[in-house]
C-alpha cells in the first residue's frame, strides 16, 4: 500500500506551481474590443439611412478688379473667330510642282504660294502666239492685195472713159475689189479672235500660280508638290481643293452665345472686358459690334459679336475666351464693388431670375430661394439670398428637400 500511494503521489500534478494569469492580455483584449465597438459605431452613422450623399461648395465673392470688373453686369464664354480668312485653292486643275508656304508663315497681298505645271498651258499659248502671226500676216497680204485692185479698178474706169476697154472689165475689177475688201474685213475679225484667245492663254498660264489673297498668316498647309490640286473635287479623292489657309489676323473678334433670358442686358457699342483662357490674368478691353438678330432654338442663346479694341500677337483664332459685359459708366457708383456671390452651375436649380440652392447646416439641409444674376455654363452669380460664410450642397436634387439628413462626401 505504501507503495501505491508512492506511486499516485508522483502521477500528481503540482497546480500550485502554475503562473497567475497576465493582467496585459485582458487590456489589449479590452482595447480591441473598444476599437471595434467604435469603428461599428462610426460606420452605422455615416451609413445609417436617410443620409443622402452630398459635396459640398463655398460661395466666391465677386472679385474687384477695378472699375471695370465691379461694372459687369453679364459674363459669357464664347471664342475667337477670323471674320477674313481663306482656303486657297487654284483656278485650273494641274500637279503642283512647287510650294512656297509653312504653318505659321506671314504673307503679303499677291505674295507668289504655289506653281502648278504650266507645261501644257505655255504650249497652247505658243500655239495661240504663232496663230496671230499667222493671222496678222494673211492680214497684211490682204491689205497688200486690196491697194493693188484698188488701183487696176481706177486704171480701168480710166480706160471706160476713153473707150479703151469695155465696161465687163470694169466691172470684173469692181468684182475683185469688193471681194477683197471682204476678205479684209474677215480677216480683221480673224485677228481679233487669235489674240483673244492668246489672252486666255496667257490668263490660263497666269493662273498656274497661285498668289495669297490677302495679307495674313498661314494655319493650315493642306497639300505637297507633285499632288493634283483643283477648284472642285475630283478625281475620286485624291486631287486636292486646297493649298492652304490663310487667316487675317487683323480682322480677329469674340464670339460669344448669350442666354436668351439675359440678351436684354447688351446692346451695340457697349463696353466690354475679355479673358483668354490661355492667359487668365489679362483683361482685353473689347465693346460690343452687333447682336445676331436671331435665337438659336436648341440651346436659347443668342450669339453677340465683340471686337477687340488691343491688338496683340498671343490672340490666337480659337481660343476660348470669357467676356464681361460692362454697365455704363453714368449708372456706377465710385468705389462700389459689384454685390453677390458665384457658385457653381450645378450646385443652383432654376434659370433666369430667380433659383433655389440647398445650404448646408451642420448634417441638414436648408431650401433657400436666391436672386440670380449673370451666369454661363460653367457658374452663376448669385445677387442675394447666400453670403460668403455659408455652404452650399451639391447633389441629387431630386432626393434633396428642406430638413433633410445628408452625408458629407470629399
Amino acid at each position: 500500500m505504501d507503495d501505491k500511494s508512492a506511486l499516485l503521489n508522483q502521477l500528481r500534478i503540482d497546480r500550485g506551481s502554475e503562473p497567475a494569469p497576465s493582467r496585459n492580455g485582458a487590456i489589449w483584449l479590452g482595447a480591441a474590443a473598444l476599437v471595434v465597438l467604435v469603428l461599428g459605431l462610426g460606420a452605422w452613422w455615416w451609413t445609417r439611412p436617410g443620409a443622402l450623399p452630398v459635396h459640398v461648395v463655398a460661395p466666391q465673392p465677386i472679385a474687384g478688379d477695378g472699375a471695370s470688373a465691379a461694372g459687369s453686369i453679364l459674363d459669357a464664354s464664347g471664342y475667337v473667330v477670323a471674320r477674313r480668312q481663306a482656303t486657297v485653292a487654284s483656278k485650273i486643275t494641274g500637279k503642283m510642282v512647287e510650294l512656297d508656304i509653312e504653318e505659321g508663315d506671314h504673307v503679303k497681298a499677291g505674295q507668289v504660294i504655289a506653281k502648278l505645271d504650266d507645261t501644257n498651258v505655255r504650249a497652247a499659248l505658243n500655239q495661240a502666239s504663232a496663230q496671230l502671226e499667222y493671222a496678222k500676216a494673211s492680214l497684211t497680204e490682204t491689205q497688200v492685195n486690196l491697194a493693188n485692185a484698188q488701183r487696176d479698178y481706177d486704171r480701168q474706169k480710166s480706160l471706160l472713159q476713153s473707150h479703151f476697154v469695155s465696161q465687163a472689165a470694169v466691172d470684173n475689177s469692181q468684182t475683185t475689189l469688193d471681194a477683197l475688201r471682204a476678205q479684209l474685213a474677215t480677216q480683221r475679225s480673224n485677228v481679233d479672235v487669235v489674240a483673244r484667245a492668246m489672252s486666255v492663254a496667257e490668263r490660263n498660264l497666269d493662273d498656274t500660280v497661285v498668289r495669297a489673297p490677302f495679307t495674313g498668316i498661314v494655319t493650315v498647309k493642306a497639300a505637297q508638290p507633285g499632288e493634283m490640286v483643283s477648284p472642285v473635287s475630283a478625281g475620286g479623292g485624291f486631287t486636292r481643293t486646297g493649298i492652304g489657309t490663310i487667316v487675317d489676323m487683323d480682322s480677329l473678334e469674340i464670339q460669344v452665345d448669350v442666354n436668351e433670358n439675359f440678351i436684354n442686358r447688351v446692346r451695340p457699342d457697349q463696353k466690354a472686358t475679355a479673358k483668354l483662357n490661355a492667359y487668365p490674368d489679362w483683361q482685353i478691353p473689347a465693346h460690343v459690334i452687333a447682336v445676331i438678330p436671331t435665337a438659336d432654338r436648341s440651346k436659347g442663346t443668342v450669339t453677340v459679336r465683340i471686337a477687340l479694341d488691343q491688338k496683340d500677337a498671343r490672340i490666337l483664332p480659337e481660343m476660348g475666351v470669357r467676356v464681361s459685359f460692362l454697365d455704363d459708366a453714368a449708372q456706377q457708383s465710385p468705389g462700389k464693388p459689384a454685390a453677390g456671390v458665384t457658385l457653381p452651375a450645378n450646385a443652383v436649380q432654376g434659370n433666369g431670375t430667380t433659383g433655389t440652392i440647398f445650404v448646408v447646416h451642420d448634417d441638414t439641409v436648408e431650401r433657400r430661394a436666391v436672386r440670380l444674376g449673370a451666369g454661363n455654363g460653367d457658374s452663376v452669380v448669385v445677387l442675394s439670398g447666400l453670403t460668403t460664410g455659408e455652404r452650399v450642397a451639391v447633389g441629387d436634387f431630386t432626393q434633396l428637400k428642406d430638413g433633410a439628413k445628408i452625408r458629407v462626401e470629399q
